[in-house]
């Protein structure tokens, strides 16, 4: 077993926790299931996969009924593709070559997302997305010119997205560029390894982490130790690249919950215990075609150098004894629901490194009266003389000359380094307040990319859709951006709305936890043949009151979107008529 030694110090805790303003917002669920234990035989506790030859393989015992996905990856492990150097002889074979043998056309569609690449078959044959980890969304102007110059060569096919757990994805790639690809992504410090299909996902923490004058605690150090341990710093780690499903984990580090727990599958809540800092842990929280639920208390708190071995012991848990049949009931919470809380717990508990673990805190950090803040435009730093700089990003959509602009900007006014955040935005931190001004000025923010976008803009966030995705349904950003701009002359809102949109059912958009939620379907057009349409969805919530927003209306064609959206937001959230608004002056 891995054994850790790590030291964290303590954050610097207020001296006072009265609550500095009074709206609801932003923690997880904190009521466990009505089943909180469950009867498990014995037999169903014995690990179903096995160590095998450096990786872990599903025994032949478990194989019965396994899904498709599994098969392929008991066929081949698809991280040799990197670990052995499989990509080098891959990106030599024309796609026919490929296409005409089973495997390496397994290895083009399935085996490549361990390696962050993703063919995109179906709208862009012999193009990949490909996905970087980028723990806490941090990223430097180096690294952003890099990725520009790799999008830039691809043409139109070639962009950037900002994606919602901070992260990037670039668009466009060929698969004979991946090995050089690789090694310029290496020579700038990141990595696309492991952040697709059942791996762990990028490390999501507070966008103004360090810089926050209102943070409880700083989460880069601890993102960026999650995300090299799952990757063991960028060479691949097979202790965890054979999970039943994907699996989502954040720190948080401030009262406005930008880190989104109650979604994540793995979420560290700031409590101290006994005069101790550390963690109180959510789990399951996922979203699914089937099924979304959000993330409940394991009853459980880890120092904060416990951080990693309790991310071990969880992922462990869920490798060995997560099901393998239908992949829409392999992600975790299916299991605790299968073992009830105390079992999932207990089985954590015997796979850390003492087999113990403590009972959570009572003294949670997260003042659940917090008003949530606004990052758009100037905001002074925790450091006197710095302000960070919130810019808007419509939809998380960015072009090569964009990325350029961005990394120019915070060479000049910041110090090179670039923050993303969940909600598809970018962040200049570091800028000295005497500079701001200027930044302000430059003619990049005066368009596209304002800090001081409008109030329904600031709350867009918008899946791929069917531009680049095989799976979506209906196209999103630029639909999003158009519907947005047409309600907007017809109501005017009172305060910001969260409006998000996802392609089909797999809701990459998150549609569930908006105030206003547009899931891709098709429906019926006025002439009886299929159109492209949304499911509406309202009253999603983030913060210490989340929960998941609840269906307004079926299967409404796109092309009907704007009235109903400027009608909800009238009945909903207090919207007033453009028209009454005028006549009112």
């Amino acid at each position: 077993m891995t054994s850790f030694s790590l030291t964290f110090t303590s954050p610097l805790l207020p001296s006072s926790s009265k609550p500095k303003r009074s709206i609801l917002v932003a923690a997880a669920q904190t009521t466990a299931p009505a089943e909180s234990t469950a009867s498990v035989d014995a037999d169903r506790l014995e690990p179903r996969v096995e160590l095998k030859d450096g990786f872990f393989i599903l025994k032949e015992k478990f194989r019965k009924g396994i899904n498709p996905q599994e098969k392929v990856k008991i066929e081949k492990e698809p991280m040799k593709l990197f670990m052995e150097n499989g990509i080098e002889e891959l990106a030599k074979k024309s796609m026919e070559e490929i296409d005409s043998e089973k495997s390496s056309k397994d290895d083009i569609d399935v085996r490549l997302k361990w390696l962050g690449l993703f063919h995109r078959r179906k709208h862009q044959y012999g193009k990949f997305m490909m996905r970087l980890k980028l723990p806490n969304g941090v990223t430097t102007s180096a690294q952003t010119r890099y990725l520009a110059s790799v999008i830039r060569k691809y043409g139109e096919d070639g962009c950037a997205d900002v994606t919602t757990r901070q992260n990037w994805q670039i668009r466009g790639v060929v698969l004979p560029d991946v090995p050089e690809i690789l090694k310029g992504l290496a020579s700038v410090g990141l990595t696309s390894l492991q952040s697709g299909m059942d791996n762990v996902r990028n490390p999501v923490g507070n966008p103004i982490a360090g810089i926050d004058p209102e943070e409880i605690v700083d989460t880069r150090p601890y993102t960026n130790l999650l995300s090299q341990f799952i990757t063991a710093n960028s060479v691949g780690n097979p202790d965890f690249t054979n999970l039943p499903r994907k699996w989502n984990v954040c720190v948080v580090g401030t009262h406005d919950l930008y880190e989104h727990p109650h979604i994540n599958d793995l979420a560290y809540m700031p409590a101290n215990k006994d005069g101790r800092f550390g963690f109180n842990l959510l789990v399951g929280g996922f979203f699914s075609p089937k099924r979304c639920e959000e993330a409940i208390p394991l009853d459980a708190w880890v120092p904060a150098d416990e951080v990693l071995p309790l991310c071990k012991a969880v992922l462990e848990a869920y490798r060995d004894l997560g099901t393998r049949g239908n992949r829409q009931k392999t992600r975790m919470m299916w299991l605790i629901d299968e073992l009830g809380v105390e079992g999932f717990r207990a089985e954590v508990e015997k796979r850390m490194p003492n087999g113990k673990l403590e009972r959570g805190s009572s003294e949670d950090l997260v003042n659940k009266q917090w008003e949530r803040r606004d990052y758009f435009g100037v905001h002074p730093q925790k450091q006197e003389g710095l302000s960070f700089v919130g810019l808007h990003v419509p939809v998380g959509r960015l072009q090569a000359d964009d990325m350029d602009e961005l990394a120019r900007l915070a060479d000049t006014y910041g110090s090179g380094e670039l923050r993303l955040t969940v909600e598809q935005n970018i962040i200049i931190p570091n800028v000295e307040t005497s500079k701001t001004e200027a930044l302000l000025q430059e003619p990049f923010l005066k368009n596209r990319f304002s800090p001081e976008p409008s109030i329904l803009m600031k709350g867009l966030v918008a899946c791929t859709g069917n531009q680049f995705c095989g799976q979506a349904i209906i196209e999103t950003k630029l639909r999003a951006l158009k519907v947005t701009e047409e309600v907007e002359r017809l109501v005017s809102v009172p305060k910001p709305i969260r409006m998000h949109w996802t392609g089909c059912p797999n809701t990459c958009g998150q549609v569930q936890v908006a105030d206003i939620g547009f899931m891709g379907c098709l429906t019926r057009g006025e002439n009886g043949k299929p159109v492209e349409g949304a499911d509406v969805y309202v009253g999603g919530r983030i913060g210490s009151d989340s929960h998941i927003g609840e269906i307004y209306k079926k299967g409404v064609r796109v092309t009907d979107l704007v009235p109903l959206v400027a009608e909800i937001l009238i009945k909903e959230f207090g919207a007033v008529p453009r028209e009454r608004e005028e006549n009112e002056d």
